[in-house]
């Protein structure tokens, strides 16, 4: 009785850790990734959203037992525009007075980048610093998404992805200081994070077309996750549309435009989808079947839903994610229920 009382009491799953990560869209409509290093404790050696784990400085985020943890709120779009300003030196804030963006010497913003992430001051109070009516510009975020790492895992997140679009020529008078540092077409920057320990996090920050780094991946250049993955796969369907590098300003517009109507579409939208990823079968080739469907046991019998029309395919190895491909959910499975 007791060993099958045992295998009966399955340990209860860690609890998610609420993050943030943001897909900053430059005026190229190229998208910013991040290489963490191998020694990374999550997503290691893989190329990411900029974007981390929320802190007290955020603010007050719900606790583990209401399910408000898992929507979008102030404390995840603090959390999205610190991180990202910790991990590529990219400042999103503005004077709320004007509404112009903040303008901030290299050499400061460097510094404050690393007494932030040190924690010798908090975000808020840095950005005073630098103007009494700055703010981190929160409201430019656009969920998109949200992730529930599966229960099998020890190490879990819930993390709320959002799209930013930096201002296009046309509209960025305000907001010149900020495209002037975005690296011009496939240029790399170096990043290097400070740590507690003097350690590194984050070996490289890079600018490239979501397209361009769904190849890189596709051939083993890069490590991409399936969140990853998918999400810049939905991107290049509308920024690369062909013609690319020659595109109007108008064109521009008009493909942000046709995302951001994507994102609200759907039942649920994709602004709402909560996604847990979780292993449907073993395909032909061996590699690993996700559905998208689910929300996590967290929101089980919720009304929170994910991406029920498409599935990722992935092979695991070594900790590694690769020879990913997101497939229609009803082209995957043949009459035969055969992927």
């Amino acid at each position: 009785m007791a060993s099958a009382t045992a295998k009966q009491q399955k340990p209860s799953p860690a609890i998610p850790r609420p993050s943030s990560s943001v897909i900053l869209v430059s005026p190229r409509h190229e998208i910013l990734l991040l290489h963490r290093v191998k020694t990374s404790t999550s997503f290691a050696s893989a190329h990411v959203f900029p974007g981390g784990n929320l802190a007290s400085q955020d603010g007050p985020c719900p606790p583990a037992e209401d399910l408000k943890r898992h929507e979008d709120g102030p404390w995840y779009r603090n959390a999205a525009i610190r991180e990202l300003f910790e991990e590529s030196g990219i400042l999103l804030a503005k004077d709320a007075v004007s509404g112009k963006m903040l303008s901030v010497p290299e050499d400061l913003r460097e510094k404050g980048r690393r007494a932030i992430h040190q924690n010798q001051i908090a975000f808020a109070e840095w950005l005073k610093q630098q103007n009494p009516n700055a703010v981190p510009d929160t409201d430019q975020l656009i969920p998109f998404t949200r992730w529930i790492t599966p229960a099998t895992n020890t190490r879990r997140y819930t993390t709320q992805m959002y799209l930013y679009f930096l201002p296009l020529p046309a509209d960025a008078e305000a907001a010149t200081p900020v495209l002037d540092e975005v690296p011009s077409e496939g240029q790399r920057e170096e990043i290097h994070i400070p740590t507690s320990d003097g350690g590194v996090e984050v070996t490289e920050a890079r600018f490239l077309a979501a397209s361009e780094w769904l190849r890189l991946a596709q051939s083993g250049e890069i490590i991409l996750f399936p969140p990853q993955f998918l999400l810049l796969h939905l991107v290049a369907g509308f920024l690369d549309k062909e013609p690319r590098g020659v595109e109007s300003v108008q064109e521009l517009r008009r493909r942000r435009a046709e995302l951001v109507e994507f994102v609200h579409s759907g039942q649920p939208t994709w602004a709402e989808k909560c996604i847990s990823p979780k292993m449907l079968r073993i395909a032909s080739d061996g590699r690993t079947v996700l559905a998208l469907d689910q929300p996590g046991p967290e929101l089980r019998g919720t009304a929170k839903q994910g991406e029920t029309e498409r599935v990722v395919l992935v092979k695991f190895a070594k900790g590694e994610a690769r020879n990913l491909e997101v497939r229609w959910k009803k082209d995957a499975f043949g009459e035969k229920g055969r992927i």
